[in-house]
């Protein structure tokens, strides 16, 4: 080894040119890894201290900032100041394929017998109807569909139609899931529907031409949907009707579909069936859509469709169409540079993108971001790009919860969400993306005791960071901005000072959603908390309550406290 040595250094020392240019490579590159960790998009996140305080975890008092352990014994091999790795470094690995399941040979018989068993496990979300005929030419089931020849299950395939409205969910051939908001075919013999579903040999899923039908108990009225158009309710008649809704159309041979498509012609995006009249409009003052009426006041069979409902003279039956409201999709970067930073400071995985979305629809403003994310700058959040300092934009994206960071800020909106919700909204950004997916790997290896053993302390310290060192701080707890998205949405552009109109704001909430809505397609079946995991996160929930209490606020929702 000497030798070697010995020998670059005389032949360095011949070549001298060649020496320099190997050391510029080298600090170059040494650069480039710096200045990519660096700006890789991850929130500096401090490590707590470890005493025999802080170690005691959920049973804490609140302590102030930084005072929380991590609460789980894997967490104490992380290094104080320790950076959190986020969506810039997902992992590739597959979910794995169903090998190890158990094969049952039993007849038609034995797994229609366990077909009904597992059914009255899903009661609490679907009813089962009946085994029925199908047909490939005239579907008993016509919304939509979709395949899975390897992992379909029962409860995929009514996930899937009750997040799309649908009433009814069958299953077909053990692998194919059909919705519909109505039965158009007769019954056939429960015997007949004996096929296993492909990614569970213990549930029936139909036959050859026959549907295993389920009644989707849990179907949101608020995401219900008709084909394309979704539900909104039933609505009592504005009193200037004309002005409210100022186009309609007389049908004897009333139908949804009718109606919508007439609505969507004429390029409005709300269709009201009213009886034999169809009334086309916007959300306005006038007909604000925020009083719903008992379904049942609309519950008038429409002439041409005898299973549906087509409102009445006094009471509308709303759906909203396909057509875009642009009363509030215009966006630009501030006029002048502004004069404060306003934070929208979250927790990971609280909605801080969602909320990003709803500020730009209600300003007509972009916001920017502490960090930068091309795939969101992709999907038109154009303020991505501006430095977080620039002042063009209304509001700055942030997880960060350190002294220094915070008190870089004017006045902050705090997104608070349930901890059990956010964590799993994280864990699948991180290893599926924005809208996607971790695979069950990921949830069934150590990734995720890990994950939620280095960031449930997190939620719990960042909200406490904000409270003790934001100057001006308005809490908006993500449940709340979900079930009163008009009066929240107020509040927080009240902070902002732009004087939004209430027109702006009825058309954020019919275009809600944004691109970064996640569907129910591959929701978890199981619960990934175990009793150590919720016993844990409790206690970080009673810290923020008292905290939020302390300072005169209302306390955290009821849900977030497991029954």
């Amino acid at each position: 080894m000497a030798k070697l040595l010995l020998k670059l250094q005389r032949y360095f020392r011949r070549k001298p040119v060649r020496f320099f240019t190997l050391l510029a490579l080298y600090l170059a590159a040494g650069s480039l890894v710096f200045l990519h960790s660096g700006f890789s998009g991850e929130p500096t996140v401090p490590g707590s201290p470890r005493s025999p305080a802080a170690a005691e975890g959920p049973g804490l008092p609140y302590l102030g900032v930084m005072q929380l352990s991590r609460g789980f014994k894997a967490a104490a091999t992380m290094p104080a100041g320790s950076r959190r790795h986020g969506p810039w470094f997902k992992s590739t690995s597959k979910e794995p394929s169903d090998r190890g399941k158990s094969r049952d040979n039993g007849g038609p018989r034995s797994r229609a017998l366990r077909g009904r068993s597992g059914r009255e496990k899903e009661e609490d979300r679907a009813r089962y109807i009946g085994c029925y005929e199908d047909n490939t030419r005239q579907r008993t089931l016509r919304g939509m569909s979709f395949f899975d020849y390897k992992k379909m299950t029962v409860f995929r395939c009514q996930d899937n139609c009750a997040e799309r409205g649908y009433l009814y969910a069958g299953l077909e051939f053990g692998a194919e899931c059909y919705c519909g908001h109505k039965i158009q075919a007769s019954n056939a013999s429960e015997s007949e529907c004996n096929m296993e579903c492909k990614g569970e040999r213990s549930n029936t899923c139909g036959g050859i031409n026959r549907l295993s039908i389920y009644r989707l108990e849990l179907a949101q009225e608020s995401a219900r949907r008709y084909g394309s158009a979704i539900f909104r309710g039933c609505f009592r008649r504005p009193e200037n009707v004309s002005i409210a809704l100022p186009a309609s159309q007389l049908m004897l041979n009333m139908s949804v579909d009718k109606c919508v498509d007439f609505c969507t012609e004429k390029e409005f995006p709300l269709a009201a069936l009213a009886g034999t009249t169809c009334r086309c409009g916007f959300p306005s003052t006038l007909f604000p859509l925020h009083e719903r009426e008992d379904e049942q006041l609309c519950a008038h069979k429409c002439a041409a469709e005898e299973f549906e409902s087509c409102g009445s003279a006094e009471f509308l039956l709303v759906y909203q169409t396909q057509v875009q409201d642009n009363r509030c999709m215009d966006r630009r970067f501030l006029p002048s540079r502004a004069k404060q930073l306003v934070a929208l400071a979250s927790f990971p995985g609280a909605g801080n993108t969602w909320a990003r979305h709803l500020i730009e629809l209600a300003t007509g403003f972009y916001t920017g971001s502490y960090y930068f994310d091309g795939s969101l700058y992709n999907k038109g959040f154009k303020g991505e790009r501006d430095h977080w300092r620039s002042g063009r934009t209304i509001c700055i994206k942030t997880h960060e919860s350190g002294q220094k960071e915070i008190e870089s800020f004017d006045s902050a909106i705090l997104l608070i969400r349930n901890p059990y919700k956010a964590l799993m909204a994280e864990f699948n950004r991180k290893y599926g993306g924005h809208i996607g997916f971790a695979a069950h790997a990921h949830w069934k290896g150590k990734e995720w005791p890990e994950f939620v053993a280095n960031y449930a302390p997190w939620w719990a310290t960042h909200t406490l960071d904000w409270l003790r060192y934001g100057k001006k701080v308005l809490v908006v707890h993500f449940e709340d901005l979900k079930r009163d998205l008009f009066v929240q949405l107020q509040r927080m552009v009240a902070l902002l000072g732009v004087a939004a109109c209430e027109d702006r704001l009825l058309c954020v909430e019919g275009q809600k959603d944004g691109n970064f809505k996640r569907s129910g397609l591959r929701k978890l079946e199981y619960d990934p908390y175990t009793p150590e995991m919720r016993k844990v996160i409790s206690g970080y929930i009673r810290t923020v309550d008292a905290a939020l209490r302390l300072r005169n606020l209302s306390g955290v929702p009821e849900d977030y406290f497991p029954r």
